[in-house]
This record gives C-alpha cells, structure tokens and sequence, in this order.
C-alpha cells in the first residue's frame, strides 16, 4: 500500500539564533525562532512522514511545553519519527519538499540538506528533493520576516 503525507512549517526570523535548515548549519544574520532548532525544512518533511502514516504531527510527538526538546536537534528527532513508522511497518518511498526564504540563498546547501535528510530517514539521497524559492518580496517570506517550508512524502506500508 502506498501512502501521502503533506506537511507545512513556518518560523519567524531572529536575531542571536542560528540558522538551520534540513540539518545545515548556514551562515546568516539571524536564525529560525522556535522552541527546538527551528529547523522549519525538517519540521515540515516530519509532518508529512507522520501524517502519511496518521500518527499525529510534530507537535503531538515532541511537545513544545516538554523541556526535553528545548534546543532539540530536528535531524535527531527526525530519526526518532522514521524508527517509529518502522516500527508501524512503514519505509520512505520519496519525499519532495519546497523551501520558501527571501535570504539567504540556499541553492548552495540544497545537497548537503538532501544528504542529512536522507540519512535520518534510512533511505537514499535519490528519494530526497529539496528545493528553495522566493516570493519576490512578496508575504511574510519575501518581506524576510520568516521562512517557510512544504513537504510531501510517499511511505509504503511493509506489513
């Protein structure tokens, strides 16, 4: 059996933050506001695997009121999200995801991104798509308050 998932992140942008997107590390001014790393590519590639498999979302999983997640690695959690939907007897088919951000330019992290999405989710770098876009100064993205990301996901059911 195959299923989808979508998923759908957002976070402000601020300032004495570090900027981490599909587990990368990328040099910039400010950084993603959020209660983990605020890692907004990982959060929506998790929501997608998780509504794919109906077990919930991030938020149901790894709570922002539980300080066990305060400053969590999104890369770490994402490898906790995939032994689970091993366990449901589930693997990644493929995932495609869209980030949105205004700055900085991603497109020379898009491979390490796949990599390290890649690698948390037991499959390989072929399965993973990562793109970026602006919104041409337009919304909250293009007017770089915030950054956003889209995912969509196939899991297949191994049972």
């Amino acid at each position: 059996m195959i299923r989808i998932g979508h998923g759908y992140d957002v976070h402000r942008l601020a300032e004495d933050r570090e900027l981490i997107i599909g587990g990368v590390k990328i040099p910039y001014e400010r950084g993603l506001l959020g209660h983990s790393d605020a890692d907004v590519l990982a959060h929506a590639v998790m929501d997608a695997l998780l509504g794919a498999a109906a077990m919930g979302d991030i938020g149901h999983l790894f709570p922002d009121t539980d300080e066990r997640y305060r400053g969590a690695d999104s890369i770490a959690l994402m490898r906790e999200v995939c032994r689970r939907l091993g366990e449901a007897g589930y693997r990644v088919g493929n995932i495609d995801s869209t980030v949105c951000a205004q700055a900085p330019k991603l497109a020379p992290f898009i491979m390490q991104m796949r990599e390290r999405i890649a690698e948390a989710c037991g499959t390989d770098i072929s399965n993973v798509s990562v793109k970026a876009t602006t919104e041409e100064g337009l919304g909250f993205t293009g007017e770089r308050l915030g950054i956003s990301a889209t995912a969509v996901c196939i899991i297949t059911d191994e049972k």
